[in-house]
């Protein structure tokens, strides 16, 4: 292997630790109920489904989900939990990579629950750092299935 190649592989490996720290920062914001800090997250031009939404397009359209229906629904206490786990992330270039996540939700109001889902992304470099391009979250089960889909 040649130097060259052993610098891709390494620069790829420290690509997708912090593509890893970028979904949990994701996460771990959604469950701080910080959905302004979550839009930081995205790139201008991105696109985001969260299960029935639709696909909105841009940071603008993307308000819709974080800024309306997401904190409409939750409030502002928390009741629920996130777990992203099983991240499958392949950095197609120094620019660009793709990955899932499977994801949980535990709930604790109005009665314990769970749901499964899984998120399907895109990510993009900007400046040095990376961000969400694309992000679609799909429910894949539920403990209760008026949950799913």
């Amino acid at each position: 292997m040649s130097l060259e190649e052993l610098e891709k592989r390494i620069k790829a490996i420290e690509d997708t630790e912090e593509i890893k720290k970028l979904h949990h920062r994701y996460v771990n914001l959604m469950d701080a109920l910080k959905y302004t800090e979550v839009l930081g997250l995205f790139t201008d031009d991105c696109t985001s489904e969260v299960r029935k939404s639709g696909v909105k397009h841009g940071k603008k359209e993307i308000e819709d989900i974080y800024l309306k229906m997401l904190a409409h629904n939750r409030g502002s206490v928390r009741n629920d939990g996130h777990l992203a786990i099983e991240p499958d992330i392949t950095v197609d270039s120094d620019t660009t990579a793709h990955g899932t996540w499977l994801i949980y939700m535990l709930f604790s109001k109005p009665a314990i629950q769970w749901v499964q889902g899984k998120n399907e992304c895109e990510y993009k470099k900007v400046n040095g750092q990376w961000k969400i391009h694309k992000l679609k979250f799909t429910r894949t089960l539920a403990s209760d299935p008026t949950l799913y889909p």
